[in-house]
């Protein structure tokens, strides 16, 4: 059979949840062809390797994409389709089987970590059209990034540096990174514009969320909504690592965005610059995507889902 005779492109990411990825991959395989999906699958060799299956799939003519795997091969994924430019990027749908350390996307959209429920949940063809954010680096010459879930600046991004060399830990690697994170991180200078008001001063991070759940379950924004058409933003100014200590649970129960030193605001853009010589880390769904002065911007309905 020819791949334009195909309904489906599957991704899959070995590496994911530890090696649930290849390991559970002939099941997956499998129960796919239970429910009668016709399919083409590659799994990837090697970093950011989706993006580039992704545009070879949409230039195949598939319209429908499953991702196998956890919140960075997803992420992966969408930058595939936002940086294409054959198909309009709402008419890519895409499934996910959940393989992940974190798997924080899933849980906005409740998505079962179950692989038979949540191929069930695809094969039933829901579909949704959720917003998605751009990140373009100021005064350099990188590619922009886009982002499904949360990008952050600073704690969260430097917690992700950590997180990242203990996934074999599983879940609580993100409790573990925020502890080590403690002890090293330094709070720092930075200058915030978005709805024509300035924010500047000590800062720990500055969050921009567009899904609810970040870093293995945190909560971290007040009121994200993926479908709303804004950013949830939150600035968790010069909070001391006492106070971080004391408001952990906080982190998880979504009430941390309660905190005096915390603001919270909606917006469709914003623009993180940085006031001093050393940069903080900023990640996105969880992957590091580098360091700088940063413009975000939200592209409203962009990405299509079954959910």
């Amino acid at each position: 059979m020819d791949t334009a005779s195909k309904s489906w492109f599957v991704i899959i990411n070995p590496t994911s949840g530890n090696g649930s990825g290849k390991k559970n991959w002939p099941k997956i395989k499998s129960l796919l062809e239970k429910h009668e999906f016709i399919f083409e699958h590659v799994l990837t060799t090697y970093s950011k390797h989706s993006i580039k299956l992704v545009h070879q799939a949409i230039k195949q003519n598939f319209k429908n994409i499953i991702s196998v795997g956890g919140d960075g091969t997803l992420h992966n994924i969408v930058n595939g389709i936002m940086t294409q430019n054959n198909v309009p990027t709402s008419k890519i749908n895409v499934g996910v089987i959940p393989i992940g350390t974190g798997n924080d996307w899933v849980k906005t959209h409740k998505i079962p970590k179950n692989i038979d429920s949540a191929i069930q949940l695809i094969k039933n063809k829901k579909i949704a059209h959720q917003d998605i954010g751009k990140i373009e680096f100021l005064n350099q010459t990188k590619t922009p990034v886009y982002f499904n879930n949360l990008a952050g600046i600073g704690f969260d991004g430097y917690v992700v540096s950590k997180v990242n060399k203990h996934k074999y830990i599983g879940a609580l690697a993100y409790l573990y990174g925020t502890l080590i994170s403690l002890f090293f991180f330094k709070n720092f200078e930075s200058k915030v514009s978005s709805n024509s008001e300035t924010i500047s001063g000590k800062t720990l991070m500055v969050l921009v969320g567009v899904c609810k759940y970040s870093g293995g379950g945190m909560q971290l924004t007040d009121s994200p909504n993926p479908f709303d058409g804004y950013f949830d933003i939150s600035i968790a100014k010069n909070l001391s690592k006492l106070d971080v200590i004391k408001n952990v649970s906080k982190l998880f129960n979504g009430k941390i965005s309660n905190h005096k030193k915390i603001q919270t605001f909606k917006s469709k853009h914003i623009k993180v610059e940085i006031n001093q010589d050393e940069f903080p880390f900023i990640q996105a769904d969880g992957e590091l995507i580098g360091t700088g002065n940063i413009k975000i911007t939200l592209i409203p309905k962009a990405f299509s889902l079954y959910c």
